[in-house]
C-alpha cells in the first residue's frame, strides 16, 4: 500500500489506532484500490444481537479480504438504538484492515478497542436464581400499598420473569394480591 497516506488516529491507553472513516478514505481514494468493491451481509440480526460480514473484492471481482463482527443491543448505550450499524462498521474496518490498509499498529479500530474496554470496565452481575427473582417479587408485591398497586406489581413481575418462575411460583404471587 502506498506510503503516502496519512491515517488519522486516536491514541487509546497510550497506543494509536485508526479509526474506520480513515480506513474507508483510503480505500475510496488511493489508485491501487480502483475497481475495488466493498459489500456487508447481516449474517445474524435478532432484537439483541448482530453479526455482519464484509467482503472486498479487487477491481476482477475476486475476493481479497473478509472481515467479521458481531455486536449485542445490550453491550453500550449507544448500540441500543444503533447495534446494527456499529457492527456493520466494525466488520467494514475489520476487512479494511485484513487488506491491510490502517493496520501499523492493529487490525483493530479505535471504535473496537474502544468498545472492548468499555465492556471489561463494566461489572458483570451475575444472574439470579429461580429463587432469588421469587424472594424479589415476593417482597416488592407486599410492598404494594393496596390491593390495586399489588396487581399492577404483579403485572410488572410476570412481564419481565414470567418465564422464569415456575407455575407453582406465580400462583403463590397471584394469592399476594
Amino acid at each position: 500500500m502506498s506510503n503516502t497516506y496519512q491515517f488519522k488516529t486516536t491514541n487509546i491507553k497510550g497506543k494509536q489506532y485508526v479509526e474506520v472513516n480513515q480506513r474507508v478514505i483510503a480505500f475510496r481514494t488511493l489508485s491501487e484500490f480502483k475497481g475495488y468493491g466493498l459489500t456487508t451481509d447481516v449474517l445474524h440480526l435478532d432484537a439483541e444481537s448482530c453479526v455482519v460480514q464484509a467482503t472486498i473484492t479487487n477491481a476482477d471481482g475476486a475476493v481479497v479480504a473478509q472481515g467479521m463482527a458481531q455486536e449485542d443491543k445490550s453491550s453500550s448505550r449507544i448500540n441500543q438504538t444503533s447495534y446494527v450499524e456499529n457492527c456493520e462498521t466494525s466488520a467494514v474496518g475489520r476487512a479494511l484492515g485484513f487488506l491491510g490498509i490502517g493496520i501499523e499498529t492493529s487490525i483493530a479500530t479505535a471504535d473496537e478497542v474502544d468498545m472492548a474496554i468499555k465492556k471489561q470496565d463494566t461489572p458483570t452481575t451475575p444472574a439470579k436464581s429461580n429463587n432469588e427473582i421469587y424472594a424479589s417479587a415476593v417482597t416488592y408485591i407486599k410492598e404494594g400499598k393496596n390491593k390495586p398497586e399489588r396487581a399492577t406489581r404483579l403485572t410488572q413481575i410476570k412481564d419481565k420473569y414470567g418465564d422464569t418462575l415456575t407455575k407453582a411460583q406465580q400462583t403463590k404471587l397471584d394469592k399476594l394480591v
